[in-house]
């Protein structure tokens, strides 16, 4: 009886697993970049705080009585200073900076991130930039998550 086997050599078997092998350590580091997604992570993770932080305070302020208070008292003792015609939290560090639980101007001042507060105050998670932040606008309260260069 002639019998023939059938199959892969070893020799076959190594080289297909090193050409797999190469293959995936060149592609997989363009379709896994971890960084880029923890710090577009850290971005929305700043805007849901801001936009809580600017409804607690909003809501406070109604309870203390609304148009003409500029100060509010949040229930751990932080003041946040208000636009006393909207119940906004201003723009300014002692605003949203103390609304979102005492933050300072600075890099990693404010929970790790770099704050920067002006009309339209910055969040931004370390190795972030303009093209990657969270912002709030004192004048409308709006929260922008800016992702596109993260």
């Amino acid at each position: 009886m002639d019998r023939h086997q059938r199959g892969f050599t070893l020799i076959e078997l190594i080289v297909v697993i090193v050409i797999l092998g190469i293959l995936a350590a060149t592609a997989l580091p363009r379709f896994i970049n971890i960084q880029s997604d923890a710090r577009i992570a850290a971005v929305q993770g700043i805007a849901g705080g801001l936009r809580g932080a600017v409804a607690l305070v909003q809501a406070k302020w109604q309870v203390q009585g609304g148009s003409g208070v500029a100060l509010v008292n949040m229930a751990d003792g932080t003041t946040v200073a208000v636009n006393s015609a909207n119940g906004f939290p201003t723009a300014a560090q002692a605003g949203i900076g103390n609304a979102m639980s005492d933050c300072v101007a600075g890099a990693g001042a404010c929970q790790g991130n770099t704050a920067v507060f002006a009309a339209t105050s910055t969040f931004t998670p370390p190795g972030g930039g303009a093209t990657c932040q969270a912002t709030y606008t004192a004048a409308t309260a709006a929260v922008t998550a800016v992702t596109g260069g993260c």
